[in-house]
């Protein structure tokens, strides 16, 4: 769940990022934010994140109040989430395997449990038989499936994407939210971040538009029930839950 309680953003600068922005996302909703540049969305995410404060105003994230997360605490409210970047933030000198593997290790999972989590996940986003590849070997859409796998790895209860087609063509723009779709139908929660408006007409999802800080038009579509773990994902492929 996400909730914005009439939240401003102000930078030492005088800039005005967000202003008496109040907004609901559900537990297993699905949700683009759209806006120019600009708009406020590098600033909303910051937000959500904790990488960020509001100068006024609540953010509550997984049932996480974040003006109340002591420092120590922001590591532990991260791990509810997964995050997918554009330009994609993989390690050129790890593998495929290692690149998502590394999110579990940093949080100090047993390799035993990192082997077979790893596997299942590749094996849902077709990345097995690329588990031994590097970065640099892969394609624009492929790295991007890596990126979405790290993302995934620790079950979070919300996906959070960031211009993840921004560096991939539009079947593979296309391809990538369809496989956020399919995840989101599993009960998680995704927010994604995107300029491009003609992708977003291709689904049907809630619509959020930021405009100079603020929300200026939601179409507020109903959620889809999230009935089933994210771990069923896996266990359709054939494998444990991850």
């Amino acid at each position: 769940m996400i909730e914005f309680q009439g939240v401003y953003k102000t930078y030492q600068t005088g800039s005005h990022a967000l202003e008496d922005v109040n907004l609901h996302i559900d537990d297993g909703e699905f949700a683009f934010i759209v806006g120019a540049s600009g708009a406020g969305k590098s600033t909303f995410l910051k937000l959500i994140m904790r990488e960020e404060t509001p100068t006024a105003g609540e953010v509550i994230v997984n049932n996480y109040r974040l003006s109340r997360l002591k420092r120590n605490q922001v590591p532990y409210f991260r791990r509810t989430m997964g995050i997918v970047f554009q330009d994609f933030r993989l390690i050129n000198t790890m593998t495929v395997f290692e690149n998502v593997a590394f999110s579990m290790r940093v949080i100090g999972k047993k390799k035993k449990e990192i082997d077979r989590t790893v596997k299942h996940v590749l094996r849902v986003l077709d990345l097995h038989e690329k588990a031994n590849r590097y970065p640099l070997e892969l394609s624009g859409g492929e790295q991007q499936r890596v990126g979405l796998a790290r993302a995934l790895v620790n079950k979070p209860a919300l996906i959070i994407a960031d211009e993840p087609t921004g560096n991939v063509d539009p079947q593979m723009s296309h391809d990538i939210v369809e496989m956020l779709t399919q995840i989101n139908e599993k009960g998680t929660t995704v927010l994604m971040v995107t300029h491009e408006h003609e992708l977003v007409h291709q689904f049907d999802h809630r619509v959020i538009t930021l405009e100079k800080g603020h929300i200026v038009s939601d179409t507020g579509a109903p959620m889809r029930p999230a009935t089933v773990s994210l771990g069923s994902l896996a266990a359709e492929a054939g494998g444990d839950t991850l």
